[in-house]
């Protein structure tokens, strides 16, 4: 079983349970028609980093507080706005199934959870080499809506990727992004390696981090 079926087991709330077989079935389904239907796109800018405050920080002309983010940030110079969708079509697939078959519509959010951590991973690794040439490592993703990091400050992220235009990401009065399975999210570039887990502060076993996202 491969990581990203893992990984869409999780969601589907089986933990360490063993997944019976029609659901495993609906699940291999899923992520079979989700790989005709994905049409990936990803957008990212580097910007260099200006923290005036523990929870103040300037990413080009956008000012931004957060305590949360500015303690992840600490001893950062960079600061990646990254974007990613699987696109319009897995959207209209799942509101096609959530009225004509309701149990692999939920198999298939999950699958497709899955599928855009999956891919937001590898868009990581592939800009982590890009800075390495810098000598800069990256931290793990952190998207607006984490902690006290307000949704609304999605909207100068969005803009500052130019994501509608560059890969067909809008968002809606209520901060929603459309496509619904896609992401946007900052990631911190330091010239020290802090050995941070690409899958974030929920995966790793390092509670004492200085820079863990939930540390109080």
């Amino acid at each position: 079983m491969d990581h990203m079926t893992k990984e869409a087991i999780r969601y589907l709330g089986y933990g360490k349970h063993a997944v019976d077989d029609k659901t495993f079935a609906l699940v291999e389904d899923s992520f079979r028609d989700l790989e005709d239907a994905a049409g990936r796109k990803s957008i990212y800018r580097i910007f260099d980093l200006q923290q005036t405050a523990d929870d103040r920080f300037t990413i080009g002309t956008v000012e931004m507080q957060s305590r949360n983010l500015g303690r992840y940030l600490g001893g950062c110079c960079r600061i990646i706005l990254f974007g990613a969708t699987l696109g319009t079509a897995v959207d209209r697939m799942l509101a096609r199934l959530s009225i004509t078959d309701m149990a692999k519509a939920v198999v298939m959010q999950s699958c497709a959870a899955a599928m855009l951590e999956e891919y937001c991973d590898e868009c990581q690794a592939e800009i982590a080499g890009r800075v390495s040439e810098e000598g800069l490592f990256l931290r793990p993703r952190f998207s607006p809506g984490y902690g006290d990091f307000d949704i609304r400050y999605q909207a100068p992220l969005m803009q500052m990727l130019d994501c509608a235009k560059t890969i067909g990401l809008t968002m809606t009065d209520s901060y929603m992004m459309t496509p619904t399975k896609s992401v946007t999210a900052v990631i911190g570039a330091s010239r020290t390696e802090e050995k941070c887990h690409i899958k974030g502060c929920e995966a790793c076993e390092k509670k004492d981090c200085t820079y863990r996202r939930d540390k109080v």
